[in-house]
């Protein structure tokens, strides 16, 4: 149950009748939000008097819920915007690592060159294995920062776990949950405190009750810019990396007020399909891709074979044009 206090009260009343409740309480600039467990379904009685509005849902799926929110949440992304009413989709691409001056150079180099805005590098990496490249922490998140300064570029980088969560909320423009940290409560936290945009990844293995639930987690903590990504999921097939879940687009579109974004590099895990599900991904009408481009992908110290070399990029990124022209909506 979500229920709207009026901000006439005061603070301290607010929270002593939260606390009396058993609810949450959000200050928002016009009123107070306490937020319940689904299974609450009357108005409980010490409210009857001062509650403004409430709502009554199926699932802990509420301040993501169309149901409570019908129009989708508008998040600022520099000096424009996705969500809301804005038709944008937006472009956020770049290596899966950080890995030195000369690659992230490049790389920034060929965005610019295409009009992109956002670049997306990983300075601290989750990897399956001990032995693999982990990124290079704090030094790959300076080298980042040099390059907005240098070419105007926002940086959107992943906290891996809250070990270092503080230093990449400082750093970025827009922060990553990945999918292997989906759950973690100590990031999602993090995040939600922030005051920035949160590009949040399902896990491979989540249904898309717990995505929203998870979502649901950061914007309890005041944050409503909240990006969802969809990255692929784990099912029987084994010649693709992950199998990616656009029925599971259509559901959470219909459903849930926040931004959608997809990443067919992960879900695909091999460079030759990723072109054709960015395109099948941008007729959808969803709200951005997020692409692994590397310049030298055999050399790439991780994920190698999904990343697209910047003239695969540069192919794929123009064939997506007519496609979002054709849906009204405008790559940025």
């Amino acid at each position: 149950m979500i229920i709207h206090l009026p901000k006439n009260i005061t603070h301290t009343y607010a929270h002593e009748l939260s606390d009396v409740i058993g609810a949450l309480c959000i200050d928002q600039p016009d009123q107070f939000v306490l937020v319940m467990n689904h299974s609450v379904k009357q108005l409980p009685h010490q409210l009857q008097d001062v509650a403004v509005n409430y709502w009554i849902f199926d699932t802990d799926m509420q301040l993501s819920s169309r149901q409570y929110n019908p129009h989708t949440h508008r998040i600022p992304i520099g000096d424009t915007y996705i969500g809301g009413d804005q038709q944008n989709q937006i472009m956020i691409a770049g290596p899966c690592a950080v890995e030195s001056r000369e690659q992230i150079e490049q790389s920034c180099q060929m965005l610019v060159q295409q009009g992109i805005r956002v670049l997306r590098a990983g300075c601290y990496k989750p990897r399956t294995s001990p032995y693999t490249f982990r990124g290079l922490g704090e030094e790959g998140l300076k080298l980042l920062a040099e390059m907005r300064e240098k070419y105007g570029l926002l940086i959107a980088t992943e906290m891996r776990d809250a070990t270092h969560a503080d230093k990449v909320i400082q750093y970025a423009d827009i922060v990553q949950i990945g999918a292997k940290a989906m759950y973690d409560h100590g990031l999602l936290a993090a995040a939600g405190q922030s005051g920035k945009p949160v590009i949040l990844k399902r896990g491979f293995g989540s249904t898309l009750q717990e995505l929203v639930n998870c979502a649901d987690f950061i914007m309890s903590c005041g944050n409503n810019q909240v990006i969802l990504c969809e990255r692929g999921i784990r099912s029987f097939e084994t010649n693709t990396r992950f199998t990616l879940d656009l029925c599971g687009v259509a559901w959470l579109k219909q459903h849930c007020n926040l931004p959608i974004i997809l990443d067919p590099s992960h879900a695909m895990g091999h460079a030759y399909g990723i072109a054709d599900l960015a395109r099948a991904c941008t007729a959808m009408g969803i709200d951005g891709l997020l692409i692994e481009t590397h310049p030298d992908p055999a050399n790439a110290q991780s994920d190698a074979p999904q990343q697209l070399n910047h003239q695969q990029f540069k192919e794929m990124y123009q064939s997506l044009q007519p496609l979002a022209k054709a849906i009204k909506k405008t790559l940025i």
